[in-house]
């Protein structure tokens, strides 16, 4: 699963769909071939049911909506941030409940799939989709709220919820599938670093940012605290001075910090 995540991820096209399933596989050991593909099948039929709408973004949104919102039931809660399976694709096609983000991934691959101009949103602190023509004003919509059209007072509200400040022209630019992808992998680890017991699922999303294009070279380091985390003291210390190395040409105090690290992860084999 994890080679062709990085198959995938790494294609001139990545689809988005497949690598968030691939995500899924990756937390949920029963999610096997067959069950990518009918997570890709359901997809599929939810498109199906959706009317073709030749009139226009809103007409596009207001059709999303009724179906997936309102007929459906897909939306959010409060409660999913403290969910894994939130953030697993698969999941949250079952249960019609999600992140704002997952949830978009829903709306977003059934309108692609219906023949919507669809993208994805990055706002501050919240995913919403995005339709009409790139370059233009889009309709947003928030999957979260059960696919709400937003005004443009709405998501002001939401930027300024989230960074105090206004919303900018830039905000509203179409999100590249890994960008999403990065985020989804982001949002399960800081799922895992608020429970201690859960070192395992913050391990492999850091392995599988590791696994895309132009990745942080900070995750070589996270990934060695939370291999030394586990008991893993070597493999740990070993990676950590891997990223030493990398970022002492910038930084040669923070290097040497993190060999500090290093030989004290070496010292509690003793």
């Amino acid at each position: 699963m994890r080679r062709r995540f990085a198959e995938e991820a790494r294609s001139g096209a990545p689809d988005l769909s497949a690598l968030c399933l691939l995500i899924g596989a990756q937390a949920d050991g029963a999610l096997d071939d067959d069950g990518i593909d009918a997570a890709q099948v359901a997809l599929d039929e939810l498109a199906g049911r959706l009317p073709f709408r030749p009139g226009g973004a809103l007409a596009w949104a207001e059709a999303l909506r009724e179906l997936l919102g309102e007929r459906l039931g897909f939306r959010g809660s409060p409660a999913e941030y403290r969910r894994l399976d939130a953030s697993l694709l698969h999941r949250v096609l079952e249960r019609r409940r999600g992140l704002p983000i997952l949830l978009s991934v829903v709306w977003l691959e059934v309108a692609r799939r219906a023949g919507a101009p669809v993208y994805g949103v990055a706002l501050p602190g919240h995913f919403v989709v995005g339709l009409g023509p790139v370059g233009r004003r889009p309709v947003l919509v928030d999957p979260f709220g059960g696919g709400r059209v937003l005004s443009g007072d709405d998501a002001e509200v939401l930027v300024a919820g989230a960074t105090g400040g206004s919303l900018e022209r830039g905000m509203l630019a179409p999100a590249a599938p890994l960008d999403v992808v990065r985020r989804i992998l982001n949002n399960v680890g800081v799922w895992a670093r608020g429970r201690p017991e859960r070192v395992d699922v913050a391990l492999w999303a850091v392995e599988l940012g590791l696994l895309l294009p132009a990745h942080a070279a900070r995750l070589r380091y996270e990934r060695g605290r939370l291999l030394v985390e586990r008991g893993d003291f070597v493999g740990g210390a070993g990676e950590l001075e891997a990223y030493a190395e990398v970022v002492e040409g910038v930084d040669a105090g923070a290097a040497e910090v993190v060999r500090g690290e290093a030989r004290a992860a070496r010292a509690r084999l003793n």
